[in-house]
């Protein structure tokens, strides 16, 4: 089967966003026809201030909620990736590939870097590297593909150019992955401020729709959305990117087409009532499912451990593998047989 590598970073509370544009789909589609991997990818939240209890709190809450969305441990592996050590063993041995040009290439150093340097500060090192990290993330497990939206496509292309001058120089070692837009993902923008996608990470509360929302604060917040001064509602992405956010939200909830959905109303109002309730229902067996979890945070460590053991079984024949290939010594065991490098005597 195809082998299917993603990520989610425990920067934030899960999103409306992160549902509809990715965890659905994990569920319903990728778990069921690949060889899937999903992964909370806490080391890429230390690249950035943070505060360590909040991390342990997120990590465990997104792993929740990935169970919670659908992903069954008998289909997939889930797993936090701290607790599988191949993946900080290969990054530096990737980073030993990679260059410093590509890495200030990269647009989040190059935007964070440059905010930060107004503020008269500077980024931590790891934001520099992490991409070889997510490189690292990738490549550990021979992923064929990698699905991502457009503004993660940049690193998977570095993955690629890592992997393709590793086994050049050093013999074929690593899969080369290729990036792969969603077959079916929803466009999930702020709220308040409908041209910037509905992040995570984003401080404005208002704008976004969490996944452990009550069903109040979804109605209020999709009902103060922002459209515009116009009275018709036109599905018009580019000229009206409020109401085809809506329309948006509410055709991925629903199955329709915006497009199809615009002529349907008449008034804002109308529009954002229906699409709050859609929204509720969506979530509502999410959060059933998350309360249940909750009340057995025993089957959730069990998962994880389970899911660490799987995916360190996976990823460490081709580790050592590049370990060996870049020309480091096989450590040796108490017999003489190197531990990574079973057959060959030190």
């Amino acid at each position: 089967m195809t082998r299917v590598f993603s990520g989610i970073k425990p920067t934030g509370h899960l999103t409306l966003g992160n549902y509809l544009g990715a965890m659905r789909r994990w569920a319903a589609v990728d778990q069921h026809e690949s060889d899937a991997l999903f992964c909370i990818v806490d080391l890429h939240a230390l690249t950035v201030d943070h505060d360590p209890a909040r991390v342990r709190r997120l990590s465990r809450q997104a792993a929740t909620l990935l169970l919670a969305s659908g992903l069954d441990p008998r289909l997939c592996t889930v797993f936090v990736q701290s607790h599988v050590d191949e993946h900080a063993r290969l990054s530096y041995l990737l980073e030993c590939v990679a260059t410093d040009g590509e890495m200030r290439r990269m647009i989040q150093y190059k935007e964070k870097a440059a905010r930060e340097r107004v503020r008269g500060g500077s980024v931590r090192l790891s934001l520099l590297t992490y991409p070889v990290l997510m490189a690292a993330d990738i490549l550990a497990y021979g992923t064929d593909q990698v699905p991502v939206g457009d503004d993660q496509t940049q690193h998977v292309e570095l993955a690629r150019d890592i992997a393709v001058r590793f086994n050049q120089r050093y013999g074929h070692t690593f899969v080369v992955p290729r990036a792969t837009p969603p077959r079916v993902a929803a466009r999930v923008m702020n709220l308040q401020d409908p041209v910037s996608k509905m992040g995570k990470s984003d401080d404005s509360g208002p704008g976004i729709v969490y996944l452990l929302d009550e069903p109040d604060v979804v109605r209020r917040k999709i009902m103060r959305a922002v459209t515009d001064s116009a009275r018709d509602v036109v599905y018009d992405p580019e000229a009206r990117p409020g109401p085809a956010n809506l329309l948006e939200i509410l055709a991925a909830c629903t199955g329709g087409n915006p497009s199809e959905l615009s002529g349907v109303y008449e008034t804002y109002g109308a529009l954002k009532r229906d699409t709050a309730d859609a929204v509720v229902e969506v979530l509502r067996p999410v959060q059933e499912r998350h309360r249940e979890l909750c009340a057995d945070p025993g089957y959730v460590e069990g998962v994880l451990r389970d899911g660490a053991e799987r995916a360190r079984a996976m990823a460490r024949p081709t580790v050592d593998a590049a370990y060996r290939a870049i020309g480091l010594l096989p450590a040796a065991a108490a017999d003489g047989v190197a531990v990574a490098d079973i057959g060959v005597t030190v």
